[in-house]
Formats: C-alpha cells, sequence, structure tokens
C-alpha cells in the first residue's frame, strides 16, 4: 500500500538527515533540511489571511532592500515585504514575497498542473470539507473535485490568492 511505502521512504530520509542512517558512499550529507518555499504575491495581506486561515502562524514581517539582496538574487535595486509563515508542527515555512520594485514577472498563474518548474504547496489537513468551507470564504475556488484515493487519502487542488494552485490532502482512518 503507498502509505507504508510513503513512511519507510520518509523514515529512510529522516534518518539519514539526523545522520542515524547511511550515506551509501557519500563522506557526508550536503543538505541539512529544507528550509522555506517562496511564494511571490500580488498582497501580502491577503495571502497572511488566507495560509493563516489554512493553519500557518506568522513568524514574522520586514521589507528587505539594499546592495545585500539583490547580490543574493541577481535583481538590482530591489525592495520587496516579505512575511514568513510556519506550519503548526514548526517543521515547514512558506516566504510569502511581494516585490515593489522591480516588478512580479513571467506571470504563470493560469497555468496547468502538467506545467513545467514549481507548481504547487501540498498541505495536509485534518478535515478537507471544513478547510474547503473556511478558505472558500477568503476566495479559494476548486480546480477539480475532492477526489478519495483508495482508503488512503481524500484530495484536491484549489486556487488560493492570486491563483495559487495550493494541494490539500487529508489522510484517512
Amino acid at each position: 500500500m503507498i502509505d507504508r511505502q510513503l513512511i519507510a521512504e520518509w523514515r529512510g530520509g529522516f534518518a539519514l538527515a539526523s545522520g542515524r542512517g547511511t550515506t551509501q558512499g557519500r563522506a557526508s550529507m550536503t543538505v541539512k533540511r529544507m528550509d522555506n518555499v517562496g511564494i511571490v504575491v500580488e498582497s501580502l495581506d491577503v495571502a497572511i489571511a488566507f495560509f493563516a486561515e489554512l493553519g500557518l502562524e506568522l513568524e514574522g514581517r520586514a521589507t528587505l532592500e539594499g546592495e545585500w539582496a539583490g547580490r543574493v538574487t541577481g535583481l538590482r535595486d530591489q525592495r520587496v515585504e516579505v512575511a514568513m509563515m510556519r506550519t503548526p508542527d514548526g517543521h515547514s515555512r512558506l516566504e510569502l514575497s511581494r516585490f515593489l520594485t522591480p516588478p512580479a514577472v513571467a506571470d504563470h498563474r493560469n497555468a496547468p498542473v502538467n506545467a513545467l518548474g514549481y507548481l504547487r504547496v501540498m498541505f495536509t489537513v485534518e478535515d478537507i470539507d471544513d478547510t474547503l468551507a473556511r478558505l472558500r470564504k477568503r476566495g479559494a475556488q476548486l480546480v477539480g473535485d475532492v477526489v478519495q484515493y483508495e482508503n488512503a487519502y481524500r484530495l484536491c487542488y484549489i486556487r488560493g490568492p492570486d491563483g495559487l494552485l495550493i494541494g490539500l490532502g487529508q489522510q484517512l482512518g
């Protein structure tokens, strides 16, 4: 069953990342953890409210600018408002960014789910129906249907603020 396979893969990855497993011939692990996923939005306030409704907690908010920031991103004279949001378990974060200068480019919000590049963020929720009801009040739209996969999960995709593609999954049993 897929649950056992995913759990085994997760446990194996955790053991490697924590130094308790084998590196299979490599001297050491390069990655310690994934720190965050960055999402560029048009309205930081709307995005913060949406992800807070989903259950993420606002860690902080700041405006980043200056020569050092441009050296990291390759965008000279950038000025960006950033909000860091944390999942309730404290292990994952979303970095929401609103670029003041230069303006955001390459709008791919209406790309289909098989488009190349970064696509979506997936969240596990306790009750998918309740979550959908709350997020619809904040403008979320269901992309397809809420579907049950075997006796393991209920899954769906929604479009959130600024058309962001977000996956929701509820583990059954």
